[in-house]
């Protein structure tokens, strides 16, 4: 049988173009080499944070938003300097999200269900001028229900569709050519993989049963990028960052490998911004891990006290929450490939959250009951099970044996205690008086006049040597991959390109892929909730083009 269209890869940015394709009365075939219980990819796992620009939700939160200030952000965030190549489409992509993510995107998303919990969060803060990297104010917005609930809203759709008829979706079949003549897309060809029951997320086998064939006039890729692939990460690491990490954890399931990228660019299309990634420095092994190097990542307020291996403290704008890349760089640089935070109980009980669906029990399953029990003495039960099953985490009542633990966890005896302990007491006397020279003191009293900050983000600034609010607490952090910001260059309409610059006839690409859109719409640095945001808005982009067609 031939389909009007071809969708490779099941994840969010593939079930928003089937679901936008098949509104218009076409045949969509949707494959995945991945069994059907992992339908959603990447996205399942997720938080569920969305970039959004003066949301309702922004404004009851006292938050003055405009899609000037949020293109002055991305723009000062993403650094393009390739526009006459590689960046060419990308900063294109980038100006029509911020207008998406100013206008349209919330109504759209309402449209199908989709609710937002009422605080917004202030993911990568900078620390820099104006017009340089971070977002001015809060733009992450929570989907209530998190990632499980975003791929809800889309499954719903795409099954209404294979009940209709005119979606045939077909998990364990994994693509291993494109069939294109003179330019032109022509179909697919692959192998049946052998049934899987394993759950979500964990690895399925690549054993073949048979093979297929479908012919179609246009193929869809959205099978996301390179993360769990820890060779192809080191490869194409930039020098900017330095040597790459020679221990990493995955912050994705391990068939997020970027096979299908390779395939798609032996057929002819162009990949650019290779050297462009998007990899977290607080990452903590997984004490029940899912996935091959299962990894967690903080997503830390800005308390904490960070130290490199040898026990130094970050300059600023190194702090929590602030620069992902500029810590990854400034960690990489010391020769080594973890950090530390030292905080204390007051500080984890209220800013420490996980990233993660599975991580967020009470967001995921939309329970306010369990919500409130964030407000409670102790911290968050996920939290709380980190600190008594993770290897990662150290909890001492003074900081001698603490010293001595997070030496014996490395097993490298880096780690000076009265080195350590002059650098928190010199933080510590900086509490004495409102006003200060230390930075990280100045930034998070700055937070707690953000109200969302203020109630669930950012403890009260205390020392950390006060047995009052201790016990003290360090955890080892892990360089997390994560995402992939480069990819199949694209135009407006999600066209693949060939090395010309020319339209690949029939081959498009949405999510991750695309670099979430032209090859590379985030540049080098990313504001955070803008990577589900990406496949939700390549999906329907290329949706609404091919359906229209």
């Amino acid at each position: 049988m031939n389909y009007d269209v071809i969708v490779v890869g099941a994840g969010l940015a593939g079930l928003v173009a089937t679901a936008e394709i098949a509104d218009k009365g076409k045949s969509v075939l949707l494959l995945d080499q991945e069994p059907e219980q992992s339908l959603g990819g990447q996205a399942w796992w997720s938080f569920g944070g969305l970039f959004l620009i003066d949301s309702p939700e922004q404004r009851k939160m006292g938050i003055k938003d405009s899609k000037e200030l949020a293109y002055q952000d991305w723009m000062g965030s993403a650094g393009f300097d390739r526009l006459e190549d590689e960046d060419y489409w990308a900063k294109q992509w980038a100006e029509a999200y911020v207008e998406f993510a100013a206008n349209e995107k919330r109504e759209w998303l309402k449209s199908l269900g989709i609710k937002f919990f009422p605080v917004v969060g202030w993911a990568e803060r900078g620390g820099y001028l104006a017009d340089s990297h971070g977002n001015s104010v809060p733009r992450f917005h929570i989907v209530w229900g998190t990632g499980p609930a975003i791929v809800e809203a889309f499954e719903k759709r795409v099954r209404q569709h294979i009940e209709q008829g005119r979606v045939n979706y077909l998990p364990r079949h994994r693509v291993d050519s494109l069939l294109i003549n003179d330019g032109t897309v022509m179909g697919v060809s692959g192998s049946i993989l052998v049934p899987s029951n394993v759950k979500r997320g964990e690895k399925s086998s690549s054993n073949v049963i048979d093979e297929f064939t479908y012919k179609t006039d246009h193929v869809v890729i959205s099978s996301g990028g390179i993360g769990a692939n820890f060779d192809l990460i080191r490869q194409n690491w930039p020098e900017r960052l330095h040597n790459p990490p020679k221990h990493m954890i995955s912050g994705v399931p391990d068939h997020v490998d970027g096979r299908m990228l390779d395939i798609s660019e032996q057929s002819g299309a162009r990949i650019v911004n290779r050297d462009r990634m998007w990899h977290y420095t607080e990452g903590i092994k997984n004490h029940s891990p899912v996935w091959t190097d299962h990894g967690i990542r903080i997503l830390p307020g800005p308390s904490s006290m960070w130290l490199d291996a040898e026990g130094n403290r970050f300059e600023a704008p190194n702090f929590p929450g602030f620069d992902t890349l500029g810590t990854l760089e400034t960690i990489m640089k010391t020769g080594y490939d973890y950090s530390w935070f030292i905080l204390t109980q007051e500080i984890i009980e209220k800013e420490f959250a996980l990233s993660g669906s599975e991580q967020n029990p009470d967001l995921t399953g939309k329970s306010f009951k369990k919500l409130l029990e964030r407000l409670k003495k102790g911290a968050p039960s996920p939290v709380q099970a980190f600190m008594d099953k993770g290897e990662d985490f150290i909890v001492c009542d003074n900081l001698t044996d603490l010293v001595d633990q997070m030496n014996q966890l490395t097993g490298l005896d880096l780690l000076n205690e009265e080195h350590i302990r002059r650098q928190i007491e010199a933080r510590d006397r900086e509490l004495e008086n409102k006003f200060t020279k230390d930075l990280q003191i100045t930034a998070l009293r700055g937070s707690r006049h953000y109200r969302g900050d203020r109630l669930i983000r950012t403890a009260k600034p205390h020392k950390l040597l006060d047995p009052k609010s201790g016990p003290l607490i360090a955890v080892k952090l892990n360089i997390i991959s994560r995402k992939t910001l480069g990819g199949l260059q694209t135009n407006l309409s999600g066209q693949v390109l060939n090395e010309q610059g020319e339209p690949i006839n029939g081959l498009y690409a949405a999510g991750e892929a695309s670099g979430f859109g032209g090859g590379g719409l985030h540049g080098y640095r990313a504001l955070e909730g803008s990577f589900l945001g990406g496949c939700l808005f390549t999906g329907k982009i290329v949706g609404e083009h091919i359906g229209n067609k």
